[in-house]
């Protein structure tokens, strides 16, 4: 290239750098931009050939591009392209040769510095004549380097037109090339790390979408209700998404559902347990409101679904119909503690409902959880042991069935924790249960004195009465079981019309019952009495038969700090006293009633 005039030389070169240098800015891709950089070396600077060693992620070199003038018969440098140095043999190399500037030239006569590792091919160019001509195995090298200073790659050019080794202007040329082949390098570099990222992103993005058209597929189209509650800001707790499966469950339309939150879908009992259920991810059973003014069992389980950045960002609600379930455990719940023939509640039954009542201290008067003495008729909000037997919305009947005290866990799969009233507990609040005063002179088996362990009386208490059939033996005996349970069932029926509301009347076994009245006094209670035995004297119609039967009953009274068993002893004796003065059936040499049970 200096063989001509310095200035017209110069003057061709800047040109045909210009040139190159735009061919290096238009490659789209960094293998466009590396194969511009050798062809550029070799149309424009002068060289045969040139070759770029890449930088790899794991500092190794890589022949990356190639160009040659002219291929060669034994295959030019193209059969360095792939070939791997690494870095180690590639920082000696530089290492020890000549300083050209920024270039690095090693003469032939230090090739023992190339190390087996570094892919290197050597032409058949003329040997030289004179100090400056160019040996086939001399090598010159441009290192490239980004804005930061780190090794991008190599570029390296052998065999100049000239034959001579290159002169100042080259060399400067040559640096000049490499400058501005590291710049292009490194903004492919770039375009190819942003190109993939655009394309991960683009990739994260469409499995997004998929993944939020699945979700909403499985939200919308689920069989069970789902929801989505907000849990932060003005619309804490409300409804902002529900599916049709909701919609239908509830039979309230989505725009409604909407504008709701499930605090004001709960029944009231059930609002303490959905609020502890709401404050983090689980399940609970209640009732939410439908549209037809009914309640609907449901069991909701609850997730939270939580932001990286932000945390908890909402509740994901899956809300499972369960009204058949519970119907069934509520009717097994019946079926446990009723008498199958009559539907009275059973003996197991009437003494759960007696411990509810029941505590195991006696309470004198006045001193009743800030109540007035006697305190009893119209002191619960419910009725004594009340429920409605057609009815599967309310459960509390069936709590602590075994007699032991409902407070302390749950009974038929029902927690009474969970917000459940209690039967005679005055909703949490134990009211003490007093044996009324006799004022009496010497009382009789309706309202003679009753000694309850010196606990003080009251002018209304609870009273047990004890009812056992007479001649109902002798109707088994002449027309067959079938007919005694006939007679049993119609004797439940008018017991039942007999009684107060709130009262309870059960079937003990056989053919003896027991009715509970609670906050009533002893005339009230003699007259209750004598309506249940107006009751079952009247003849009934069995069968095409006419039939009677008597009746012997017994007055107790229960009261805190006594047993269940004290309770329905006395009562029982209350009844045998009658029935023996009434000369009736009564007990054996042994204490064994004589009468037979039935049923």
């Amino acid at each position: 290239m200096e063989a001509e005039s310095e200035p017209y030389v110069r003057l061709a070169t800047l040109r045909t750098l210009h040139r190159v240098v735009a061919d290096l800015n238009a490659a789209r891709s960094l293998a466009g931009t590396l194969q511009a950089v050798v062809e550029g070396a070799v149309h424009g600077l002068g060289f045969d050939a040139a070759a770029v060693s890449l930088v790899r992620p794991d500092g190794d070199l890589v022949v990356a591009a190639v160009w040659e003038l002219e291929e060669s018969a034994m295959g030019g440098p193209s059969v360095l392209l792939g070939q791997v140095g690494s870095r180690e043999s590639w920082d000696r190399l530089l290492g020890v040769s000549d300083h050209w500037g920024t270039l690095r030239f090693l003469p032939y006569d230090r090739g023992w510095a190339v190390a087996s590792d570094i892919p290197r091919w050597i032409g058949d160019g003329p040997m030289p004549v004179y100090a400056n001509d160019w040996h086939p195995a001399d090598g010159l090298l441009a290192p490239m380097y980004s804005a930061g200073g780190d090794l991008l790659g190599v570029l390296s050019v052998d065999r100049p037109r000239s034959g001579k080794r290159p002169g100042a202007w080259t060399r400067e040329a040559l640096e000049m090339f490499s400058l501005q082949a590291s710049i292009a390098i490194g903004n492919a570099r770039l375009r190819a790390e942003m190109q993939r990222a655009l394309a991960r992103l683009e990739k994260e993005q469409q499995a997004l979408r998929a993944s939020e058209e699945s979700f909403r597929q499985a939200f919308e189209y689920a069989p069970s209700g789902m929801a989505i509650t907000e849990l932060h800001g003005a619309g804490r707790g409300q409804l902002t998404r529900v599916n049709d499966a909701l919609c239908r469950l509830l039979g309230r339309p989505r725009a409604v559902l909407r504008q709701q939150s499930f605090a004001d879908l709960v029944h009231p009992d059930d609002r303490a347990l959905l609020e502890r259920t709401s404050a983090e991810s689980g399940r609970a059973e209640l009732r939410l409101s439908r549209r037809d003014g009914g309640y609907q069992w449901v069991c909701l389980r609850n997730s939270i679904v939580a932001d990286a950045a932000e945390g908890p960002s909402f509740l994901l609600t899956h809300v499972e119909d369960i009204e058949d379930r519970k119907r069934h455990e509520l009717q097994l719940a019946h079926r446990a503690s009723h008498d199958a023939l009559t539907g009275l509640p059973n003996g197991a039954e009437l003494k759960a409902r007696l411990g509810r009542r029941l505590c195991n201290e006696p309470q004198t008067v006045g001193a009743v959880a800030g109540h007035p003495a006697g305190y009893g008729e119209g002191s619960y909000a419910q009725p004594y042991g009340g429920y409605a037997v057609d009815s599967y919305s309310t459960h509390t009947a069936y709590e602590g069935l075994d007699g032991a005290d409902p407070r302390a866990g749950a009974t038929h799969g029902y927690v009474v924790s969970e917000g459940y009233p209690l039967p005679g507990s005055g909703y949490g609040e134990h009211v003490h249960a007093v044996v009324p005063a006799d004022h009496g002179p010497g009382g009789d088996v309706w309202s003679g004195p009753f000694r309850s362990g010196g606990a003080a009386t009251a002018d209304k208490g609870l009273a047990v009465l004890f009812c056992d059939l007479d001649g109902f033996k002798s109707i088994n005996d002449r027309f067959g079981h079938n007919a005694g349970d006939a007679v049993l069932v119609e004797v439940a029926r008018r017991l039942s019309q007999a009684v107060r509301d709130g009262d309870t009347v059960a079937r003990l076994g056989g053919d003896e019952f027991v009715v509970l009245a609670d906050g009533i006094g002893r005339e009230e209670a003699k007259d209750l009495a004598h309506r249940l035995r107006n009751a079952i004297i009247p003849p009934m119609r069995i069968d095409g038969r006419g039939m009677r039967v008597g009746v012997s009953l017994g007055v107790g009274w229960a009261g805190c700090g006594m047993s269940i068993e004290e309770v329905l002893h006395t009562a029982d004796e209350r009844m045998y006293d009658e029935k023996r003065a009434r000369g009736g059936a009564v007990r054996g040499a042994r204490g064994e009633r004589s009468h037979r049970r039935a049923g």
